[in-house]
């Protein structure tokens, strides 16, 4: 007889009076004496969220008391066989988490996924904030890449990817950027990549990324370079960068400056031998934090 498959619950510890009045309490107390925050920006509906730097398990905790104090969600994946063990699997599965079959007979996570937030589409449609919550780097060891079935379920789900962090050295944790894919999945995971380098895990010489410490400091005017070259998704010439950026005087030194920064390279000149600019990575995934979209 064949064995009956997991699947996603609909209520869980999200759910209900419980979390609403006890634990949001529990975590608001426990954040304020830790000195922990919250990131102000929440998205709305449905998406993909990515939680990194992953080097230890306090980090689902912070992700979670984030979660609870902000209304969302969250949804896990984790093996199907660690679901089916007693207790453990019943409160797993009461924390949300998507029992998943590995083997040749299991649905996959695409389709289990894409599945279930159909049927949740009016909640999400209805200000539900329902985030399906993946580590990239799938474990708290080092690692040399990313696992990329987080892109392509959004892609197959077609969903936002939401970039949460639980970033040790500001004691910050949330969601910072809400990302839209491109269609071009190296370029859009290498932006996302250089947006986790400068946020530190619990263990920094375990993360992937690399840590490579905070953000430089820039000045208002050379964030709207950045968000400019971001907006223009290609190499542009001084003018156009300053025509987008509605930069009154672009200076050369400015240009200069974003350079050595590491932000902004220039680009091999045009047919008209004209010098153009583009963002490096690292300008692409310091845009990322400039602003809640792009």
């Amino acid at each position: 007889m064949a064995k009956k498959s997991l699947s996603i619950r609909e209520k869980t510890i999200f759910d209900g009076m419980f979390t609403k009045y006890f634990l949001k309490s529990i975590f608001a107390l426990w954040f304020k004496l830790a000195g922990w925050k919250v990131s102000k920006f929440t998205p709305e509906g449905a998406g993909v969220a990515i939680a990194a730097p992953h080097t230890s398990n306090w980090d689902f905790v912070y992700a979670l008391g984030a979660a609870i104090l902000q209304d969302v969600k969250i949804y896990f994946s984790i093996k199907e066989s660690l679901c089916k063990v007693p207790l453990l699997g019943r409160w797993l599965m009461w924390l949300g988490a998507i029992p998943i079959d590995r083997s040749s007979k299991g649905v996959g996570q695409v389709q289990q996924i894409k599945k279930f937030i159909d049927s949740q589409k009016t909640q999400s449609e209805n200000g539900k904030r329902i985030f399906f919550l993946f580590t990239p780097e799938g474990t708290r060891g080092v690692v040399k890449k990313w696992k990329a079935g987080f892109y392509h379920i959004a892609q197959g789900c077609e969903l936002p990817i939401f970039l949460a962090k639980v970033d040790y050295a500001s004691k910050e944790t949330g969601v910072f950027h809400t990302f839209h894919l491109t269609g071009n999945k190296e370029e859009d995971i290498s932006a996302i990549q250089a947006s986790y380098e400068s946020i530190q895990g619990k263990y920094p010489k375990l993360q992937f990324p690399h840590y490579i410490g905070s953000l430089p400091t820039i000045s208002d005017s050379e964030a709207a370079i950045i968000r400019a070259l971001y907006s223009i998704k290609g190499v542009a010439t001084k003018m156009e960068i300053g025509t987008k950026a509605k930069v009154a005087e672009l200076s050369n030194t400015m240009l200069t400056l974003l350079i050595e920064k590491g932000l902004l390279e220039k680009s091999n000149t045009n047919k008209n031998n004209t010098t153009t600019y583009q963002l490096t990575f690292a300008g692409k995934g310091y845009c990322l934090h400039l602003s809640p979209t792009a």
